[in-house]
């Protein structure tokens, strides 16, 4: 445990790599659409930040891969929830702050 922080070092390590992760402005604004829309699909993400659905689907493999969010498919819909506890209290944060 690191004396300075009064926390565990590895804790620290996965709460930075996340915030990392997410960091990026592309990424935080498809968190927040992600949990103010109930059950997005990649194409309301897209239209609703003006980005190309390329790149909407790399920034949300990102968020997969780092275990941040996680699609599940209905129909032929892949619908995008936040499953990462720490994540969604900040993104919550930001949303009650706008």
């Amino acid at each position: 445990m690191s004396e300075k922080s009064g926390c565990a070092d590895e804790v620290i390590e996965e709460y930075s790599r996340k915030l990392k992760v997410c960091g990026h402005p592309v990424r935080l604004q498809l968190l927040v659409l992600i949990e103010k829309n109930e059950d997005p699909c990649v194409t309301d993400l897209w239209t609703c930040i003006n980005e190309s659905q390329p790149v909407v689907s790399q920034h949300l493999a990102v968020l997969k891969e780092n275990n941040i969010v996680q699609s599940d498919v209905q129909g032929n819909r892949r619908l995008y929830s936040i499953v990462d506890p720490f994540i969604k209290q900040i993104v919550d944060a930001i949303i009650q702050t706008k």
